[in-house]
């Protein structure tokens, strides 16, 4: 049967809409847009779409958005704050009658709940402005497992480096511990700068994103947060010295959670900080 004369294989091509709305990247929203039709289709495919509701941000002139929707996604919630892609989004949304929904507003106020009636993918090319911010906001959600089933999202090499990272690791740190508390992270590709536009400096990596039905230990996720930005902020002292600035009795911190308190942060493992989190709540 042809195409319908609305459907989309009668959408122009990404360069003739960015041309066309004059969606020259901004680089204050960290914009940078993705051409490539086999990275997006990879990307999509890689997020699981086929079948699924996804909410993406930062789609920009739909890139992503078209694969995800020709993946197969039964419906795309797009959070945009550009007005200039919102516009040229709304094409896109006249191809795929009743599967995209255009939200203009700030991914980082926004509560993703109130976009969706069960649960859904998140899909993105993140601004790298935000990218951390949202994945914190993410992980950081008070009811835990979330309403998002996985995240397949793109970071500059460097944090999905960090986010992956496991003890041990040079990248290893803070958000590697959050991440790793409720989730499982896995990078599954990189993306040259020249598959964008404009090329970013640096080289980006896809990561694959799954929640834990429950936190690999139990702790308070606010004072796991100062736990480990107290170990992190003196990563090449030992935990005797950098949790002072937590607590004045930093070793006997380290051995209410069975800790030696010789090594360094970089050495415990996520169910460490969690001990930790634990001890500083005991001991006061």
């Amino acid at each position: 049967m042809p195409a319908p004369a609305n459907g989309p294989d009668r959408l122009p091509p990404l360069r003739d809409t960015i041309a066309q709305y004059g969606l020259a990247a901004k680089k204050s929203l960290g914009q940078n847009f993705l051409l490539d039709l086999n990275l997006t289709g990879r990307i999509a495919r890689a997020a699981g779409a086929k079948d699924n509701p996804i909410y993406e941000v930062g789609p920009g002139p739909g890139g992503l958005t078209r694969a995800l929707l020709a993946e197969g996604a039964t419906k795309v919630v797009a959070v945009e704050r550009d007005e200039r892609c919102v516009a040229a989004l709304a094409s896109l949304a006249v191809a795929y009658p009743g599967k995209l929904e255009i939200v203009s507003a700030d991914a980082l106020t926004i509560d993703e709940k109130t976009l969706f009636d069960a649960p859904f993918r998140i899909a993105a090319n993140l601004p790298y402005n935000i990218a951390t911010m949202l994945l914190v906001k993410w992980l950081s959600a008070e009811a835990w497992p979330p309403p998002w089933a996985s995240m397949t999202l793109m970071f500059q090499k460097e944090v999905a480096q960090r986010i992956c990272a496991v003890p041990g690791d040079r990248a290893y740190g803070r958000l590697s511990v959050l991440t790793g508390w409720r989730a499982n992270a896995k990078i599954l590709f990189d993306i040259s700068p020249n598959a964008f536009v404009p090329p970013p400096k640096v080289t980006s990596s896809v990561v694959r994103i799954e929640p834990l039905p429950a936190p690999v230990a139990p702790c308070d996720l606010r004072t796991l947060e100062k736990v480990t930005a107290a170990g992190f902020g003196q990563r090449r002292k030992m935990l005797r010295q950098s949790l002072k600035t937590l607590a004045p009795d930093a070793i006997g911190l380290c051995q209410a959670a069975g800790i030696d308190p010789t090594l360094r942060a970089e050495n415990l493992t996520v169910a460490d900080f969690a001990a930790l989190a634990r001890s500083y709540v005991a001991v006061g």
